[in-house]
């Protein structure tokens, strides 16, 4: 009789964790865009995943937890997972989640209607994002010098995401190259008015990335897989139902502190996406060397070192996404 009480509770602490969710701890940020990486807490249950965000306040604050073992999956702009992994962040590119993202915005009555008018001016922008490289890309190509110090053509003001709509509003700069959606928010509130969405250099429209940790990755691989399908599902649900994914994001993320407005404004400008390619993030690891963004050091990461696209293959397939 005590052999069978046992086996019965043995049987019942298998079934038990045959039910039990994975847990995956998702580091994620406060943006538009990186709505449909946030709904993959909702879909998670039907995949055996518990997904745990915690929210950062820009890419590059998320490696260091990723380092400390505390985050095995984090979305942020290519350009910080990148810094990530030339630093020797464990990590591995598997999808795209969104392009695009960025407005260059002036502040509203100043005789800036074109990037060549940024000459002699103040330009805020938040370091070590993809909004970083597209300006000195794009200053670049208009034939200006740029510095955080005084003495170039253009004066770089480095600053949090949430502070340059503010020093933008005040006259504290005269223009910026800000994320969505609170650069739509800048242009319906009335202090700024775009300039241009800085998508004609060579990089084109940026893609923000999400990462996962090698060890999810390499000895994990069931989970990783059933991570990548919640993401892929979360995905295809918000670009089929639009309304449900502002509904989302204005009142889950943003707690109504943005417009129905500044979100069709806002992911007009930043579609949903799946994809990656080796080729952008290649390109884009070269401009950040040339340009000094991220400060990498030689040698640079190779895009086919890391960039793992075989999960998203998979994902796609199953839930029959072209």
């Amino acid at each position: 009789m005590f052999k069978q009480c046992l086996a019965a509770a043995a049987l019942c602490a298998a079934s038990l964790h045959a039910f039990a969710e994975d847990l995956v701890r998702l580091g994620n940020l406060k943006f538009a865009h990186y709505g449909a990486v946030s709904y993959m807490k909702k879909i998670g249950p039907k995949y055996g995943l518990k997904i745990e965000e915690h929210m950062f306040a820009k890419g590059v604050d998320i490696m260091p937890a990723i380092l400390a073992g505390d985050i095995d999956v984090s979305a942020s702009a290519l350009d910080a997972a990148i810094a990530g992994r030339a630093q020797r962040a464990p990590i591995y590119a598997v999808a795209g989640f969104a392009k695009g993202g960025v407005r260059l915005v002036a502040k509203k009555g100043l005789p800036i209607t074109k990037v060549a008018d940024l000459k002699g001016k103040r330009v805020g922008v938040a370091r070590g994002g993809a909004q970083e490289l597209i300006l000195y890309a794009e200053l670049a190509k208009a034939g200006l010098t740029w510095s955080d110090q005084p003495g170039k053509d253009v004066q770089i003001m480095f600053m949090a995401f949430a502070d340059l709509n503010q020093a933008l509003a005040a006259g504290s700069i005269d223009a910026m190259c800000q994320s969505e959606p609170q650069a739509s928010q800048s242009i319906n509130k009335g202090f700024g008015v775009e300039v241009l969405k800085p998508y004609d250099t060579p990089i084109g429209e940026p893609v923000r990335a999400l990462v996962i940790t090698e060890k999810l990755y390499k000895e994990k691989p069931d989970v990783a897989q059933r991570l990548m399908y919640a993401f892929v599902e979360a995905t295809d649900y918000f670009i089929k139902h639009p309304k449900a994914a502002e509904k989302f994001v204005r009142e889950d993320m943003f707690k109504n502190q943005i417009t129905e407005q500044d979100f069709t404004d806002a992911i007009g400008n930043s579609p949903y996406s799946y994809d990656l390619s080796l080729s952008h993030v290649q390109l884009t690891t070269d401009l950040m060397k040339k340009y000094g963004v991220g400060k990498l050091q030689d040698p640079v990461p190779k895009a086919e070192d890391w960039v793992k696209l075989d999960l998203l293959a998979k994902a796609k397939t199953k839930l029959n996404i072209k």
